[in-house]
């Protein structure tokens, strides 16, 4: 695994029946493969390769290849993709942007995974089958965009950010950057390279 199990999952487990596979490992081993083909590159076949498990097992834990994804990036998340939520929590909408960017660095260039954003990488669905995925995926970054727009308004009216900031476009612009970067990721930029960006938006950003 190239980030670790996140957190225990046993729901649907039924009772006296335990699975001969490790449900943690299994799901983890198909965020990777999501992670790094997208979700209509990626077959069935590819997943049960990866999960070491046989596609009644998949089905059985956890649902269709679309179920399968929902909990995928709901792993990741809580896990690589964590540093979203976590950076709202800074003191000033500068530190915000600069640990969500950082964070977005980190997420996309650890050593021995796949390069690039899980969110970014399985948008590039386009066929009907994807549609779903697609809007999925959608909704998952229009709501780190409306995070973001929040904490940025609060920001603004504790007179942390500039009179007649827009927070709506503060939000966008920083989600575009953050997913530039991803791009940049998985087009093979370094962490430090992709820092260095960091540090040149951190330096033109509003006080």
């Amino acid at each position: 695994m190239c980030y670790g199990r996140i957190m225990a999952v046993t729901q649907g487990v039924p009772a006296g029946r335990p699975r001969e596979f490790d449900l943690d490992q299994a799901l983890d081993r198909a965020v990777e493969v999501f992670w790094r083909q997208g979700y209509e590159a990626t077959s069935l076949a590819d997943l049960t390769a990866a999960m070491k498990i046989g596609k009644p097992s998949l089905y059985a834990a956890f649902g269709n290849k679309e179920q399968l994804f929902r909990r995928v990036l709901d792993r990741y998340s809580e896990g690589p993709g964590s540093y979203a939520v976590r950076a709202l929590e800074e003191p000033t909408a500068r530190k915000v942007v600069e640990a969500f960017l950082k964070g977005a660095v980190e997420a996309t260039t650890r050593p021995q995974c796949p390069h690039g954003c899980l969110g970014v990488q399985a948008a590039l669905a386009a066929s009907d089958d994807g549609v779903a995925v697609h809007d999925l995926l959608t909704a998952w970054r229009d709501s780190a965009r409306a995070m973001l727009e929040v904490r940025f308004r609060a920001a603004l009216a504790e007179g942390d950010l500039t009179k007649g900031a827009d927070p709506a476009r503060l939000a966008r612009y920083v989600m575009t950057l953050s997913f530039g970067l991803a791009v940049q990721a998985a087009g093979g930029a370094e962490a430090d390279e992709l820092l260095g960006v960091v540090e040149e938006v951190l330096l033109g950003w509003r006080s």
